[in-house]
């Protein structure tokens, strides 16, 4: 589990009640609920010390792995139950963005909504896909990490595919986004990304503008068609303009472990993809994987285009930057690349497909 994240706005127990507590987390208590949250293959390094306050400033914003301490024991719990922190609820604006036929496009509403979402997510990542669960996931049959709690969770509902719950009628979630702005992300640890890739030069070449992290995107096998995927991005078209978005930026995978056997499309990525160096950034060593294994000369870029996912050719065409270097993820089972989406870069002709405030399937 990826480092949770510390939480200023809880409140704070005294001391006498944190030292109890800690007593009562000790070996073999802590090691038990350590690996309870943990997948078994993946290890986990120490937390790193704090920075002098001189270096702080400049120090790449990123998250480890860590241990699983008690004082971030209640941000954990808050993503295990679906609830979130108090600045990512309260969304202004109506939480429905648009409407095509029976499938709805919204905004996580309640605690349950971001549990349908996270369960949507097991199914697809854990049980049709590779991704490794730790024990509490594959007992709750969801898949949480601790930044569901800041995050907003976007949803396609299929009004037409209901379940009755205490007599009332629950529209299945068959697609799913999740999103973190700038603005929680710095009071709350950062980004993602940033376990992947060193994302802190990229954020400084451009302080004034606002970035919002795209992450966890899935759709159920049965909705992967064009109403479905249209629907979610007219949702995160909506959220951009809402909250005055400037850049778009997250992690695309592709499935599989082993960069030589997805030599041809990560060529394809690293020889034709944009890459301007006003919006590139690095994958981090430690799990760091080349992109140029095939060269420009030998390379089929037809079959290489081919065999990318739908979603990276998909940001591809909208008018996305590409990161230097790919992200081999081995919890997920992915390769993963760093897509950067500046709204000055989209295509205009998205823009007109979807209209430039998202009223196309305005619901």
């Amino acid at each position: 589990m990826t480092q949770l994240l510390a939480d200023g706005t809880v409140e704070t127990p005294p001391a006498s009640r944190v030292a109890s507590r800690t007593a009562s987390l000790a070996t073999p208590g802590l090691t038990a609920l350590r690996s309870f949250f943990t997948p078994k293959a993946l290890s986990l390094a120490p937390l790193p010390q704090p920075l002098p306050a001189a270096a702080a400033g400049t120090a790449p914003l990123r998250l480890v792995p860590a241990a699983f301490t008690p004082s971030r024991l209640l941000p954990a719990l808050r993503s295990y139950s679906g609830l979130r922190h108090r600045e990512s609820r309260g969304e202004p604006g109506p939480a429905t963005l648009g409407r095509i036929g029976a499938l709805e496009v919204r905004l996580a509403v309640t605690a349950a909504d971001v549990r349908r979402a996270q369960r949507l997510r097991y199914e697809v990542f854990y049980e049709e896909m590779s991704a490794i669960p730790a024990a509490a996931m594959r007992l709750a049959r969801r898949d949480v990490d601790a930044f569901d709690g800041i995050c907003d969770h976007l949803l396609v509902l299929d009004h037409d595919s209901c379940r009755l719950v205490r007599g009332r009628r629950v529209p299945r979630v068959v697609g799913t986004y999740r999103l973190l702005r700038q603005d929680i992300a710095g009071r709350h640890g950062g980004f993602y990304t940033a376990g992947e890739f060193d994302i802190a030069p990229l954020l400084a070449r451009h302080p004034h503008r606002r970035f919002l992290e795209l992450g966890r995107s899935c759709v159920l096998a049965s909705y992967r068609n064009k109403r479905t995927v249209e629907l979610l991005w007219h949702g995160i078209w909506a959220y951009v303009r809402r909250h005055g978005i400037d850049v778009m930026f997250g992690c695309a995978s592709l499935e599989g472990v082993d960069p030589q056997a997805l030599a041809r499309p990560l060529a394809f990525l690293h020889h034709f993809a944009p890459t301007d160096p006003e919006w590139a950034a690095d994958a981090l060593p430690h799990s760091a994987a080349r992109m140029d294994l095939v060269s420009v000369e030998t390379l089929d870029a037809k079959a290489a285009l081919a065999a990318l996912p739908p979603l990276i050719k998909g940001y591809l065409r909208l008018g996305a930057q590409i990161g230097r270097g790919a992200v081999v993820d081995r919890q997920f089972g992915t390769t993963d690349v760093l897509i950067v989406l500046p709204v000055e870069k989209i295509n205009p002709r998205y823009l007109d497909h979807f209209g430039v405030n998202g009223e196309r399937h305005a619901a």
